[in-house]
């Protein structure tokens, strides 16, 4: 099993493509370099390899009905705009230009990777996203730690 952490920064070249970073590549280990692209929840993209898109895609299908018109409109955003993408021999990915379009991508871009996934952000997206961090971590943190002790 495998925990992604870190972030990088990268760039995209010309024709679109994104070296994948080194140190990412040594954490997905032996892994198929074989992905699904596709939109985040904050004008970002998210990088799923294949084993955790299809958790995510069973986790929802299974969640959403598509017979209730606001869970089919949820589905419909999910699935909008993912693409397979597999790196090429020089580990590069090929992102589609209407998910960089989405994603404000331009040649400098920020790969956040945590858990089993890993988010792309446009770099200056990225850094106005974390300078807004809360005053109080400790207490954010706190609020979603599960303890119900209070």
């Amino acid at each position: 099993m495998f925990q992604l952490a870190g972030e990088y920064d990268c760039k995209i070249d010309a024709k679109g493509r994104l070296k994948l970073p080194s140190g990412l590549l040594k954490q997905l280990g032996d892994m198929s370099l074989s992905f699904t692209i596709n939109r985040g929840f904050e004008n970002h993209l998210m990088l799923y390899p294949d084993s955790e898109w299809l958790k995510k895609t069973k986790e929802v299908d299974q969640k959403f009905n598509i017979y209730k018109t606001e869970e089919r409109k949820a589905l419909r955003y999910f699935y909008r705009g993912a693409t397979k993408v597999v790196a090429d021999g020089s580990e590069r990915i090929l992102i589609p230009k209407s998910l960089a379009t989405f994603a404000g991508l331009k040649k400098e871009v920020v790969l956040f990777a945590y858990q089993k996934q890993i988010e792309i952000w446009a770099k200056d997206r990225y850094e106005a996203m974390i300078s807004n961090e809360p005053e109080d971590f400790a207490e954010l943190a706190d609020k979603f730690s599960g303890d119900d002790e209070d």
